[in-house]
Parts: C-alpha cells; structure tokens; sequence
C-alpha cells in the first residue's frame, strides 16, 4: 500500500476506533490526528479552542494532517472537522483511499454521550450533530471514495469492509 487512507466523519462515527483496527489489518502505522495535535500542542483539543478558539485549532490541525499526509502508508483518523478548510479537501483527495464512516445523528448522538472533551456540543448533541451533518455532508462527499453506515455494524465488521474495498474487492 503506498499512500495514507484515510477516515473522515462527524464525531462518533468510529473513526479512532476503525483506524486502529484497520491498520492492523493493512500492517500499517495508524494515526489519530487529534492525539498527534495534543501530544505536539501539550493540551487537550477542548482547551485548544477554549483558549485560541476554533480558527487556531483548524490552523494546527491543517498543519498535523499536511504531516500525517505525508508520511507514507498509515491510516489517519481525523476530526470530524477536518473538511471545514479547502486546502484540507484537497489534501484528502491525495490520499490512497478516503472513506466517510457515517451514521444517522441520533446513534451519533447516543456514542458521543454528554460530549465530554468535544468542545462543538456545548447545546445539546443531537442538535449540534444534525446541524454539522448539514454543513459537511457536502464536504465529506467530496473527498469520500466510499461512505460506509456505522450505525448497525461492528468497528471490526467496517475494518474488514474498508480493507476488502482498499484491496479492490466489493465492500
């Protein structure tokens, strides 16, 4: 495999979860930019925006994906908000493979509980998430090679259609 896959969509999706499966499966590194941005920045996302607002944090993470992008074969987990910037959308259609993991905003809702450490759902998840939906959906589109529904599948059971659907077999 040359090239990163990589994994958008909103927040709750799986895409931390999936990523790490599915780099074992492609025998590859995997990397959650919002851990890379934390570990390089010494805070938490959360406190990143409270401190320089959401601006700064999307001008740190179009820097950590630029990294992450070109470091070779791996899989990124990016933030849900990582289509927000054009240079992002362009830089993910570069990768080898970019799946959208998607799923209706009630069971997003319901896996990203209170939104403790999410600094978007301050007014109530559901209403945030269905709100986001409708501004990225578009985006997410755009750059996606394949969306794939989380909401009734297993993180193991979407790994192994992302891997068949890298390799070329049908999802």
């Amino acid at each position: 495999m040359t090239g990163p896959v990589v994994l958008v969509g909103l927040m709750g999706a799986g895409k931390t979860t999936v990523g790490r499966l599915l780099a074992v499966r492609l025998g590859v590194p995997h990397v959650d930019l919002d851990a890379a941005i934390e570990a390089r920045e010494g805070r938490s996302v959360a406190e990143i925006f409270a401190a320089d607002g959401e601006p700064a944090f999307r001008e740190i993470e179009r820097r950590e994906l630029a990294t992450a992008m070109g470091s070779g074969a791996c899989v990124v987990s990016t933030g849900g908000g990582v289509v927000e910037l054009e240079e992002n959308r362009r830089a993910l259609r570069t990768a080898r493979f970019v799946a959208w993991l998607d799923a209706p905003t009630a069971a997003l809702a319901a896996r990203v509980g209170d939104g403790a450490g999410r600094p978007l759902l301050g007014e109530g998840a559901e209403t945030v998430l269905g709100r986001l939906a409708d501004r990225r959906e578009a985006w997410y589109g755009s750059v996606a090679d394949l969306r794939v529904d989380t909401s009734d599948r297993t993180p193991e059971d979407v790994a192994d259609c992302l891997a068949a659907a890298i390799a070329g077999e049908a999802p």
